[in-house]
């Protein structure tokens, strides 16, 4: 890992010229003392680095120190730094990682493609983190780096997987996480969110990685195809889920346009969708259960409207009525507005 950061400390040197240690810090993400640590380690293996004191001071490098990467037209280099750009690093855990290799290309770029191409990739934006309404349409998993570690070695070696897992809330709490051992078969993010393929007994299974909270690599060989089409196993896999009922309920819902999305999230399934007469849109969605579908339809108060089945509108129906009972009197205060009169 020192290893690492001395080639990104360089690099940042080489790109951006002088910088305080205070600065290297922030980007490395380590502490200022281990900054100085380093710059002394590379002065001693013969890399040109220098101080410059002053209120303008910081640490750089001799003219002249880089390598080149050739053989890179203008549209491949900026085809790489586009690239960089996107958030599927971030849910696996890479984004460290893909920082430091995106460093290393920019310095080794000629010098008539470094300059054009960084700025062209600055004026090209994929996946921003809102539309043009402020609505997120982007969320990177929050799961911890060691747990998406261990996940990630045990779908690139083969090895079986033990996770710690909580399935899907029923109700307004999720289930207690249990452990499970599982064949890793890949990985794979849609809009931020990642899922982990992988089969349990041979039986087919789909993980969401931030229900993961542990993961442990075994030494054990996994039970999976030495192939994958991992793309066709995602559609194939999708089809059953939308079209598997089982035990699940399907709904159909009229919805605030801004909150279409978060509804959506809650939901299994969107199966269907159309454009509402008034501007909502018309969803039908499906629900594990009973449970889950009020559940998920009250959150949303007056910006949701289930439309059917009967059962769900008359059970949100008198869970409002009893919560308007519940305040109707003003509370133990006496009648509405008295404390604050």
């Amino acid at each position: 890992m020192r290893a690492d950061r001395l080639v990104s400390l360089v690099l940042l040197l080489r790109q951006r010229g002088r910088m305080p240690a205070a600065a290297l810090a922030r980007e490395l993400e380590v502490s200022t003392r281990t900054v100085l640590r380093d710059i002394e380690a590379l002065s001693s293996a013969g890399v040109p680095v220098y101080a410059e004191r002053g209120r303008n001071g910081g640490f750089a490098l001799l003219p002249g120190f880089r390598t080149e990467l050739t053989g890179l037209s203008h549209d491949e280099a900026l085809a790489l730094l586009v690239a960089g750009s996107r958030r599927g690093a971030q849910v696996f855990g890479l984004g460290s990682a893909l920082a430091s290799a995106m460093l290393k290309v920019v310095d080794a770029l000629p010098d008539d493609y470094r300059a054009a191409s960084s700025d062209a990739a600055r004026r090209l934006l994929v996946d921003p983190e809102t539309d043009l309404l402020s609505r997120p349409v982007t969320t990177v998993d929050d799961v911890p780096d060691g747990v998406l570690a261990e996940i990630r070695r045990a779908v690139l070696t083969g090895h079986k997987l033990r996770i710690r897992y909580a399935p899907a809330a029923t109700g307004a709490a999720d289930r207690v996480p249990e452990w499970r051992t599982v064949d890793p078969i890949g990985l794979v993010t849609v809009r931020g969110q990642g899922y982990l393929l992988a089969t349990r007994g041979g039986a087919d299974r789909t993980y969401r990685l931030d229900r993961v909270s542990a993961a442990e690599e075994t030494d054990t060989t996994a039970e999976r195809p030495e192939r994958v089409d991992l793309e066709q196993t995602w559609r194939d896999r999708g089809t059953r889920f939308r079209t598997g009922g089982g035990q699940q309920i399907a709904v159909r819902v009229r919805v605030d346009p801004a909150r279409r999305d978060e509804l959506a999230a809650t939901a299994l399934a969107v199966r269907a969708e159309e454009p509402g007469l008034d501007g909502r849109p018309l969803l039908e969605l499906a629900f594990q259960d009973r449970e889950h579908a009020e559940w998920a339809l009250w959150r949303y108060s007056v910006e949701a409207e289930a439309l059917s089945p009967r059962w769900l509108r008359t059970a949100l129906r008198d869970r409002a009525a009893a919560i308007a009972a519940r305040y109707a009197d003003g509370g133990i205060g006496g009648p509405a507005g008295d404390e604050n009169s």
